[in-house]
């Protein structure tokens, strides 16, 4: 495959620019209204770190500390959590958009209660109400991403989407910072909790100017309506497109046999050796995501500043800032690069870097808190330093990646429960962080960092382990890597197998109008 060419189908395609196409230029500048859901969820991580620092928020809930601390961090996790049995069948039954439209509405509920505040129940009421909220949106989102983008930029785009994390926690530093020079006003708190609904109001307006996923148009049998998006999307609107009637082929196919040779349920996350494989991924990237470290500073920062001796809040949220922006650059640089290093490659770079950057802030800190004098300001500042150096590692891997990678190793049948999974682990982890992280501060102190140092050993194993490459795979395809030749796929590419099944009436995948034509037989294979 040549620079110039990206593979699908079993063929070479010549590679497009993006903003020279008429139909793909408009879908990717719209693309924001679904993507910018990422970015709410980052401005929370960023929110709760501005919190702790304001002093009129401590005030008004009575400084909390410890457990109760850990219990208003924790519980839009708790939310998130709670939307598991709901979300996968909202974004299978009603779409994808639709899915976002009712995850925007139940987090616009949680913010108004936050914002009201002044009782510690009604503040995590209101967080599992915006958790909830989000647990919804946060999928169907970069399913919509992942399953509309032309092939040949779903690496650059699936990735964006989880990075965008750190634009939200960059706007929420911002109104931190800016808001607490208000004072001892509540409005110094108040403020940066109603500015969390902003993004909700404006994905209720745009997120109709992206087209709905194809695959999902497919799946329901609009098989016009999904070749039109695809032709629109892919292909200036030319419905007649080679490109665009081996993608619609290839999709269609696929789901067909999906539905007639798959049963779609929770039980095949463990019926296969192709399945097992991809739920120790998602469990495994899920938690890996969370319990890598970086759940100690993302929402407990000024907890670790503390502990080399920065107590002032504008230095604590200066240095939040400053983290977030860093942040920005190093997760969304790295986005157009998955394609030419690869996933497997900036995995394990990311995992072993991230170990090295934790051993050396474990014995910084070890040694600033052996000065009794607490004035071991070179100590310090290599904390600080390592902080830094700790967040372009785990951003080189686990930003971007983890939705995208997520998204691209699961057939379209499993992709909603496989990323409800991925997510599940996502929030569990979530909420043993936010819940035990500043427990474990509190009494073991800078000691607890050395249950991540091991524990990052551990995923660098499986990260060499378990995780496959997939770089320059076509969506559809990837099953491949997973299944052998056994593999469920449609089209030009399809297994021998599957292409026998097909011609000789086992399968039909026939295509009239607006229809499906799928002839159920019972299959001995």
């Amino acid at each position: 495959m040549g620079k110039d060419t990206f593979e699908l189908g079993g063929q070479e395609w010549p590679k497009v620019t993006w903003w020279k196409m008429k139909g793909m230029r408009f879908v990717y500048l719209t693309l924001w209204a679904a993507m910018i859901t990422s970015a709410t969820n980052g401005y929370d991580g960023s929110l709760m770190n501005g919190l702790e620092s304001i002093e009129s928020w401590n005030e008004s809930y009575n400084y909390p500390q410890k457990a109760t601390l850990g219990l208003l961090a924790a519980s839009m996790s708790i939310g998130s959590m709670l939307s598991i049995p709901v979300v996968p069948y909202v974004a299978d039954i009603y779409g994808r958009r639709v899915g976002v439209v009712v995850g925007c509405v139940i987090m616009l509920f949680g913010v108004a209660m936050v914002s009201i505040g002044y009782r510690v129940a009604l503040f995590v009421v209101g967080r599992i109400v915006l958790g909830f909220g989000l647990g919804i949106a946060q999928e169907c989102s970069p399913l919509l991403v992942t399953e509309l983008v032309h092939p040949q930029h779903r690496a650059v785009y699936s990735s964006i989407y989880n990075s965008l994390w750190y634009v939200g926690s960059l706007i929420g530093a911002c109104v931190a910072l800016g808001t607490n020079h208000l004072h001892n006003s509540a409005w110094a708190w108040r403020v940066p909790c109603l500015l969390q609904g902003i993004p909700s109001i404006c994905q209720l307006v745009f997120i109709w100017s992206v087209p709905e996923s194809p695959r999902w148009l497919i799946s329901k049998g609009q098989l016009e309506k999904a070749k039109k998006v695809l032709a629109y999307v892919h292909a200036q609107g030319d419905e007649d497109d080679a490109l665009v009637n081996v993608e619609f082929e290839e999709i269609r196919q696929t789901i067909a046999l999906e539905k007639e040779l798959e049963k779609n349920s929770w039980s095949e996350f463990w019926s296969t050796a192709g399945n097992r494989h991809r739920s120790i991924i998602l469990i495994s990237i899920g938690f890996f995501s969370q319990w890598s470290g970086n759940g100690i500073v993302s929402y407990f920062l000024p907890q670790v500043l503390k502990l080399i001796g920065i107590t002032n809040s504008n230095t604590q949220l200066t240095i939040n800032l400053v983290l977030s922006a860093v942040n920005v650059v190093s997760a969304t640089g790295i986005c157009f690069w998955v394609d030419y290093f690869g996933r497997r490659k900036l995995f394990l770079f990311s995992s072993c870097s991230m170990l090295l950057c934790y051993v050396a802030t474990t014995i910084a800190l070890a040694r600033f808190d052996a000065d009794t004098t607490g004035t071991n300001t070179a100590a310090a500042h290599t904390v600080i330093a390592f902080i830094f150096l700790y967040y372009i590692s785990y951003n080189i891997g686990y930003s971007g990646l983890l939705v995208s990678y997520s998204s691209e190793i699961l057939p379209y049948r499993l992709r909603a429960k496989g990323l409800t999974l991925m997510f599940f682990c996502v929030d569990l982890s979530l909420w043993f962080n936010q819940y035990v992280n500043p427990i474990a501060l509190g009494d073991i102190e800078w000691k607890y960092y050395i249950v991540y140092c091991v524990f990052l050993v551990f995923e660098i194993f499986v990260v060499w382990k378990y995780y496959i490459e997939t770089k320059g795979i076509p969506l559809e395809e990837i099953v491949k890597k997973f299944d052998g030749e056994g593999a469920v796929l449609g089209g030009a590419a399809a297994s021998e197998k599957i292409q026998q099944l097909t011609e000789d009436g086992a399968v039909s995948t026939g295509y009239d109008g607006e229809k499906a034509v799928s002839t159920q037989v019972e299959l001995r294979v």
